[in-house]
């Protein structure tokens, strides 16, 4: 059989289409902000989506609904992404539900800011367990079960580049993030597998204006040179490109997508 114009024609009957299997995404921490955003954006470019959930299962189910009132589809699946056997079950659920695994986007993700000197371990802990951990338990059931074609996208930051003052402890874990993507990619040679991360500037997530004041948003919102905040939709349209086939050729990257943020 042959693809043609996103149809597969069965050789007994070429002139015969049917429509080609759907693509599936997981798409961790899918329920709200960035990922919320990249699980709708990607149910429109018709791939079936596995939304993964920490703990507000309100928010996933709307999310859900919200894709399949547009016609998509899409299941809730609530998983620690640092729990290796919580993340196996959730890549399971995309394969029993779906029949396997195309696009993986860890969007799943803690901030906490405070000066190194002041920083209670515990909570340095805690977000290294989801940043740093995180991304690897998703990045490793990633490689073991994306088919070909696929792609893994990760989430940094911009301030692994601008290094502000009490992003000491986040920019260290999303470092982190950035350090494994290329040897990901590597490691995945001959599978026509990508593997890129996503480093946002300043944009406009409940995550990121939690505790700031309105001055202190305006103050972020005109550093970059196009001088707003992003949006979780600008960055799930970044998103879609990577996982997309225009964006196939990009592969092991960072890119910064931050509105000319230095």
């Amino acid at each position: 059989m042959r693809i043609v114009d996103g149809m597969t024609t069965h050789p007994e009957a070429p002139e015969t289409l049917v429509p080609a299997p759907a693509r599936v995404a997981v798409v961790t921490g899918g329920s709200r902000g960035i990922g919320r955003a990249v699980s709708l954006r990607l149910a429109r470019d018709g791939l079936a989506v596995v939304v993964n959930y920490a703990g507000d299962t309100a928010a996933a189910e709307e999310t859900v609904r919200a894709v399949t009132a547009a016609g998509g589809r899409a299941v809730p699946v609530r998983a620690d992404v640092a729990d290796e056997r919580a993340v196996a079950a959730l890549f399971d659920r995309a394969e029993e539900e779906f029949g396997g695994v195309d696009v993986v986007v860890n969007a799943a993700g803690r901030l906490a800011l405070s000066p190194i000197a002041d920083l209670d371990l515990a909570v340095l802990d805690a977000m290294h367990r989801t940043n740093i951990r995180g991304t690897f338990v998703v990045a490793q059931q990633a490689a073991r079960r994306l088919r070909a074609g696929g792609s893994f996208v990760g989430f940094s930051s911009s301030v692994v580049g601008t290094q502000p003052p009490a992003y000491g402890a986040y920019t260290a874990s999303k470092g982190a993030v950035e350090a494994i993507t290329l040897v990901l990619a590597r490691e995945l040679r001959g599978r026509d597998i990508t593997v890129n991360t996503v480093a946002p500037g300043p944009t406009a997530t409940d995550l990121f204006l939690d505790g700031k004041t309105p001055e202190q948003i305006d103050a972020l919102a005109k550093a970059p040179a196009l001088e707003r905040l992003g949006t979780p939709e600008d960055i799930a349209e970044v998103v879609a490109f990577l996982t997309g086939p225009e964006g196939h050729w990009v592969n092991g990257q960072i890119l910064r997508a931050n509105g000319g943020l230095v």
